[in-house]
C-alpha cells in the first residue's frame, strides 16, 4: 500500500448492501478465521438498531476498516462479563438507546491498509459519536494476542504492567493507549477460543470529559461563562443608602451585559467609617461591621432582581462579639452562602484585631463550581489545592491593597493558582483614595481574569484586565469546556501529574 496513490478516503454508515464486501474484508484481518465473520442478519439488526454505531472506512471505494458498536446502560453490566454477554447471541438484546456507555464490539483495518492510521480515525469517530450522544464514555474488550508468548512467565497483570512500562511490546494496547484508553480491569474467559489470548481481555476504557448527567429540570449549569469584575472606586458616601445605589448601579451594568456574576473587591464598604474616624481603628471597623447584615440582604435581593450571582466581595462581620472578614455568594436563585478569610495580614490583626476564619469549601453554581479566596488566602497555594481538589472551575479573589507591591504579590500568585489547578482566576479590587479614614487611606488595583497558559488559551495566561487605577467594569467571557479538554489533553497535567505518593495536601481539624 505504500507504493499507491490514494485519491480518496471516506467515512459511512454500514449498510446490509456491504455485506459481501465486509465478510472478504474480516477475513482477511482475522486470517482466515472461518467463524470471525458477522453473519448477514447480524448486520441488518446492527444497522436497524444502531446505525449511527457501525461505520466503514474505504480508500478510493473499497472497504479497508469496520468498527461496530453498541449503546448499553453499563450498571446493568457484570464487571466480568463476557464478549458473549455483551452480544448476546443475534439479537444484540443489550443494546439500549437510552444508556450511558459505547461499547465497542468489533474494529478492524485490512492488512494491506495497516499503517495508514486508519484505525485512529474509527476511534475518532466513536468519540465524536459518544460525546454527541452525551454519552459517559467507550469501553470494549480489547485482546492481547501476544500475552501467550509470555503466559508461562507472567500473570496477565504482571504483562499489562511490563506493557505499560515498555518492558514489552504489545501494538494493540499500545495503539489503545495511544488513543487516550485505559485499563480498568482484567476479564478470565472474555473470549472464547482466543488461544492467542489465553482467552483473557483487558477492559478498556475511554472517558468523555464533555458528558454532563441528564437533567429534568428547566436549568442547566452553563459551559461558557461571563464574568464581570467590578473595579471599585473607593469615595465618600454619607449613608448606607447612597453606598447602595452605586452597587446597584454596577450590578445593573454588569447584568446588562447577561453577566453570570457580579464580583465586588474586599472592604468596598469602607467609605462608611469616615464617620467613626474619630473612634481607634478597631472600634471604628466594629461599627462598620454593623452594616454587613443589611449590604448583604441587599445584595441578595438585587440578585435576584437582576438574575446574577454576586459574589459580595468582603466585609468586616462580629459574631459572638469576635471580628472576621468575610462575604457572601449570593445566588439569583435567591439562595445565600458564605466565606471567610483564613488568613488574616499582619495589619488586620494589629490594627483591627480581626481573627483567622476557619471555613473553605467550594460552592455549586448555575455557572460551574467555584471557590473565594479573600486577598491574602490567594498567596497561600494550599487552600486553592483543597478547593480544586473538590472540582473548583473559577477561584474569586476579592482584595485590597494600597500599594503595587501589595498588589503584585496578589496578581502574580493568582496566576500562579490558575495555571497550578487548571482553573479561572478572576481577582476584582478597590481604587482610589479615603482620606478621612483610618488604616485605608489609599488604594491601588488592577482587575483581572487569569487562565491555564496552554494551547486553548492566550499565551501569557491573561484573559481580559482593567486600565490600572481606573473605576471601571470588566466583562470576560471563560469556557468551561476548555478545562476539561485541559485536565484530559493539555500540554502539561499539572493536577493529573501530581506525586501523592510522595507529597499531599490534606485538611485537618479546626
Amino acid at each position: 500500500m505504500e507504493d499507491h496513490k490514494i485519491d480518496n478516503i471516506t467515512l459511512s454508515f454500514l449498510t446490509v448492501d456491504d455485506f459481501e464486501e465486509l465478510k472478504s474484508a474480516t477475513l482477511e484481518a482475522y486470517d482466515g478465521v472461518l467463524n470471525s465473520y458477522w453473519k448477514k442478519e447480524h448486520i441488518a439488526r446492527l444497522t436497524s438498531i444502531f446505525s449511527e454505531g457501525q461505520v466503514v472506512i474505504r480508500i478510493d471505494g473499497q472497504l479497508a476498516g469496520c468498527a461496530l458498536s453498541l449503546i448499553v446502560d453499563y450498571d446493568k453490566i457484570d464487571d466480568n462479563h463476557t464478549y458473549a454477554d455483551i452480544i448476546e447471541g443475534d439479537k444484540f438484546k443489550n443494546h439500549d438507546p437510552h444508556g450511558d456507555v459505547l461499547y465497542g464490539i468489533d474494529v478492524f483495518i485490512k492488512p494491506e491498509f495497516r499503517g495508514l492510521r486508519l484505525g485512529r480515525r474509527l476511534y475518532d469517530y466513536r468519540k465524536e459519536l459518544c460525546e454527541n450522544l452525551n454519552l459517559k464514555g467507550i469501553v470494549f474488550g480489547g485482546r492481547i494476542p501476544n500475552y501467550h508468548k509470555y503466559k508461562t512467565q507472567y500473570s496477565p497483570k504482571e504483562y499489562l504492567q511490563k506493557v505499560k512500562h515498555k518492558e514489552i511490546h504489545d501494538p494493540v494496547l499500545n495503539f489503545q493507549t495511544s488513543n487516550d484508553f485505559h485499563p480498568i480491569r482484567i476479564i478470565k474467559g472474555y473470549l472464547e477460543g482466543d488461544t492467542a489470548s489465553s482467552e483473557y481481555a483487558v477492559l478498556m476504557e475511554w472517558d468523555n470529559i464533555y458528558y454532563t448527567k441528564p437533567n429534568k429540570k428547566a436549568s442547566s449549569v452553563k459551559t461558557v461563562v461571563r464574568l464581570g469584575l467590578i473595579q471599585w472606586q473607593m469615595r465618600p458616601y454619607k449613608t448606607l443608602e447612597d453606598l447602595m445605589q452605586q452597587v446597584e448601579y454596577f450590578v445593573d451594568s454588569v447584568s446588562a451585559y447577561r453577566s453570570d456574576f457580579a464580583v465586588f473587591p474586599e472592604f468596598f464598604n469602607a467609605p462608611l467609617m469616615a464617620k467613626y474616624n474619630h473612634l481607634h481603628e478597631p472600634q471604628a471597623i466594629r461599627e462598620l461591621a454593623r452594616y454587613t447584615q443589611t449590604i448583604v440582604e441587599k445584595m441578595q435581593q438585587l440578585s435576584i432582581s437582576y438574575n446574577i450571582n454576586i459574589i459580595t466581595g468582603s466585609m468586616p462581620e462580629l459574631v459572638d462579639d469576635v471580628l472576621y472578614n468575610v462575604g457572601y455568594l449570593c445566588r439569583r436563585d435567591g439562595s445565600l452562602e458564605r466565606y471567610e478569610k483564613i488568613h488574616v495580614t499582619p495589619d488586620e490583626a494589629k490594627v483591627w484585631g480581626m481573627q483567622r476564619g476557619h471555613q473553605l469549601k467550594t460552592f455549586e453554581t448555575d455557572a460551574g463550581k467555584i471557590g473565594v479566596l479573600i486577598c491574602y488566602d490567594s498567596e497561600f497555594p494550599e487552600l486553592s489545592r483543597l478547593l480544586a481538589d473538590e472540582g473548583m472551575d473559577i477561584l474569586f479573589v476579592p482584595f485590597l491593597t494600597d500599594t503595587q507591591n501589595g498588589y503584585s504579590r496578589v496578581r502574580l500568585c493568582a496566576q500562579a493558582r490558575a495555571i497550578e489547578n487548571e482553573c479561572y482566576v478572576a481577582i476584582a479590587g478597590s481604587v482610589g483614595n479615603l482620606p478621612n479614614v483610618s488604616n485605608m487611606d489609599i488604594q491601588y488595583a488592577q482587575s483581572a481574569v487569569f487562565t491555564p497558559c496552554d494551547f486553548a488559551f492566550p499565551s501569557h495566561g491573561i484573559k481580559a484586565e482593567t486600565t490600572a487605577n481606573t473605576e471601571m467594569i470588566l466583562v470576560a467571557d471563560v469556557d468551561l469546556g476548555l478545562l476539561r479538554e485541559l485536565h484530559a489533553f493539555g500540554a502539561v497535567k499539572n493536577l493529573k501529574d501530581r506525586r501523592k505518593d510522595v507529597y499531599d495536601v490534606i485538611r485537618v481539624s479546626k
